[in-house]
């Protein structure tokens, strides 16, 4: 799967209208499903307490304008036409919001971000054309930059709709499939339909989820045609639009969806409206004004809406956690793309079967619609006004608009999301209090994950070597240096990690090439092939020294294979060749202390540059050009493989390059080893109950059982030498 030259969303000038209007045909099974089904259950659960229906039908035609007044202020105003101009380069969601204010003011989060990040072309692309920054904002740009208490408490804000988010994905499946199996209810008797509902729903729950790991565009294609809560579907599209794109989510909603719901719902209403004596319980509801005779075909169709409905904001949910993993917020998980030729649709194993479990939990819990909308209410209503929140911070840092507009943003939207946020509050104890409790369990995890990675990344800079003392050793490092690259992986952009003074300490001999590697993500959705290495030289080029620097969006596939590896060798041999190394002694002592770093790309950004060849024993074939030249290594007896770097006329090498090559190339052809460093926390003596559980506890548990770095995944154990290191915090 070449997830690497895939198609990005955000390309939209790229996009014909054939893959437009097929993305509006995907998003219908998947991002509004969850809008779809909400005609099953609004006027039941509307009616079902303290609300009668009266013979005037004032009651009926109240909820009717309350709903259509909220699809077209909150769905279509808010959301279509302006939250979903705030993309992060393609990408929708709390996180994306965060991640656009990141860039506009330094709140980010991430421990190792550089000068050089802001220069990458993603980094600072406005999503809204508009003047130049505003005095207020300004002002707003340095108080969040100067007090770390307000970037805390934007972190936090951006956790909270994050977890939300996560609750409403197990609570939407659980209400969309119940309120559908419900309908079985009209068809036998009140004593037995309960004992039918339970079972029935968690056997379609445990189907729904059994298929996410065909991916989405599969999943949408195979329920797109049946596809068509008031607000739960929302805030699912628009963390569904890294998955499709801004135009095909406005097409798929303005022209279908809107206008179908807005019509369910006023036929709904004018059935109930001549209907009001019912010979049983189920006096108002979905089921009641569907005729008979099509009850049973409309509750299959309603079961299939339903898991269109769960899919959505399933979607959202793997979505939201791989932005908040790739930005340090949460546990390493496996992420599995399931589409060769469209980023952003992904399957995380480990979260849909911990979904499903907490699913079918509430499922049987609850076991009535009525509870379950009050939790779901609470949770959707709380990712709105998080969302409300942070676009009035975008409105006036990344568009540079004025702050009357900001407020009067908030103010609008904010007062018609509180109105729903005191009536779900109000329903805390009647299952309400579930989205709080998943809230605050999985903001507990994400904020311990946190807390931990950047103690240890502090602990890491502060124990680092410094490059004078490892320069010292002169170009032998003072042990024999041998045939072969070392790769040492560490989180340091800068300095020698501890972990590398223990092995030159300890080992008696090294490899002849070193590379301090660093794999790290930016506040971006996507980093260009081109931009992908920072590599550059430590000390003198006669110590055979280099840092690579190797960056990925919170979006884009971690390549961890062999490919990589050839990558990273062509990446540092491009850069040996244009030539922007370190020669004079004044050179090299500047590179002692800043390290100059050069943007080098993939080999398939630089195809007139150095290609790498990799030729079985006998092999002896040419590269079948006479404008290339190739540098050989010499013959040794019986290779294993045969390494050749192709490296183009023009421009002229020196003779030091090529020697540089030609050692870079024999390292290569001699193999690769891995020495990977394990760190490990403990709580320092006197520190307070708190802490010692967050460190102690509660990050070594989340260490232990999250994935293993991508980069750790692939390496062959025969070539893998591991230190480990304890810091006591």
């Amino acid at each position: 799967m070449d997830l690497e030259n895939g198609v990005y969303l955000n390309q939209r000038k790229k996009e014909s209208w054939k893959t437009v209007l097929t993305l509006a045909y995907q998003s219908l099974g998947v991002v509004y499903g969850d809008l779809s089904i909400s005609p099953l259950y609004v006027y039941k659960s509307t009616f079902e307490e303290d609300i009668e229906h009266s013979e005037s039908n004032e009651e009926i035609f109240g909820v009717l304008s309350f709903v259509f007044w909220t699809l077209t202020l909150v769905p279509l105003l808010k959301y279509v036409f302006i939250v979903l101009r705030a993309d992060d380069n393609g990408e929708g969601g709390t996180f994306a919001l965060y991640s656009l204010l990141c860039r506009h003011a330094k709140v980010s989060s991430l421990p190792s971000c550089q000068l050089v990040d802001e220069e990458l072309s993603a980094y600072k692309k406005d999503t809204f054309t508009g003047p130049n920054a505003t005095a207020f904002g300004s002002r707003l740009k340095s108080t969040l930059e100067k007090h770390r208490v307000l970037q805390r408490f934007l972190l936090v804000l951006a956790l909270l709709g994050a977890c939300m988010v996560i609750g409403d994905g197990i609570l939407t499946p659980a209400i969309s499939v119940f309120s559908a199996v419900s309908g079985v209810e009209l068809a036998m008797s009140k004593e037995h339909h309960k004992y039918v509902e339970v079972p029935v729903a968690c056997i379609i729950l445990i189907g729904l989820f059994a298929l996410q790991h065909y991916g989405t565009h599969r999943v949408g294609f195979l329920f797109a045609p049946v596809g068509t809560s008031v607000l739960s579907g929302s805030e699912a599209m628009f963390a569904d639009l890294g998955h499709f794109s801004q135009l095909s989510i406005k097409i798929a909603f303005t022209s279908i969806v809107y206008p179908s719901l807005i019509l369910a719902y006023m036929g709904q209403a004018a059935y109930l409206s001549r209907h009001h004596n019912m010979e049983t319980d189920y006096h108002v509801g979905f089921y009641v004004s569907v005729p008979e005779k099509l009850r049973w075909p409309v509750l299959g169709i309603a079961i299939l809406a339903a898991v269109v409905g769960s899919q959505a904001i399933i979607t959202g949910t793997f979505s939201i956690i791989k932005q908040c993993s790739a930005l340090g917020c949460f546990p390493r998980v496996n992420i599995v793309h399931t589409s060769s030729s469209i980023h952003g649709q992904i399957y995380i194993p480990e979260i849909n079967w911990i979904l499903m479990t907490l699913c079918l939990a509430v499922t049987i819990g609850f076991r009535d619609t009525r509870r379950l909308g009050n939790a779901s209410g609470l949770a959707v209503i709380t990712v709105m006004l998080v969302t409300t929140c942070l676009m009035s911070l975008v409105i006036v840092l990344c568009w540079h608009q004025s702050v009357v507009l900001a407020l009067c943003f908030v103010f609008f939207f904010g007062t018609i999301e509180a109105l729903y946020f005191s009536a779900s509050l109000i329903k805390f104890l009647e299952g309400a209090w579930v989205p709080v409790a998943l809230a605050l369990t999985f903001m507990m995890v994400m904020y311990i994950w946190h807390f931990g990675t950047l103690k240890k990344y502090e602990c890491d800079v502060q124990s680092k070597v410094s490059v004078d003392w490892l320069l010292s050793l002169g170009p032998s490092l003072g042990i024999v240096r041998v045939r072969g690259i070392g790769l040492v992986h560490t989180e340091l952009v800068s300095g020698i990690p501890a972990i590398f003074s223990h092995f030159v300490t300890n080992l008696p001999a090294f490899h002849q090439v070193l590379v301090f590697l660093c794999v790290k993500s930016v506040p971006i959705p996507h980093v260009k092939h081109e931009e992908r290495f920072l590599v550059g030289h430590i000390g003198p080029r006669e110590y055979r020294l280099y840092r690579c620097i190797v960056r990925y969006g919170y979006r884009d596939a971690h390549k961890d294979d062999v490919e990589f590896e050839n990558d990273l060798v062509c990446s540092i041999a491009e850069f040996i060749r244009t030539g922007k190394t370190s020669s004079s002694d004044m050179d090299a002592e500047l590179a002692m202390v800043d390290e100059k770093m050069t943007v080098v790309g993939t080999p398939t950004t630089h195809l007139e540059g150095i290609q790498m060849r990799e030729d079985n024993v006998g092999n002896t074939e040419s590269a079948g050009t006479s404008e290339l030249k190739e540098i050989q290594s010499p013959q040794v007896v019986k290779p294993r493989k045969r390494v050749r770097f192709v490296v183009p006329d023009s421009p002229k090498i020196d003779t030091s390059a090529r020697e540089e090559l030609r050692e870079l190339m024999e390292a290569r052809e001699a193999g690769v080893a891995y020495i990977l460093g394990h760190s490990y926390m403990r709580a320092k003596q006197g520190s307070g109950l708190l802490k010692k559980f967050a460190i102690n506890i509660g990050y070594d548990f989340l260490r232990r059982n999250s994935r293993a770095p991508s980069y750790a995944l692939s390496v062959p154990p025969a070539s893998t030498l591991e230190v480990g290191m304890v810091y006591h915090v």
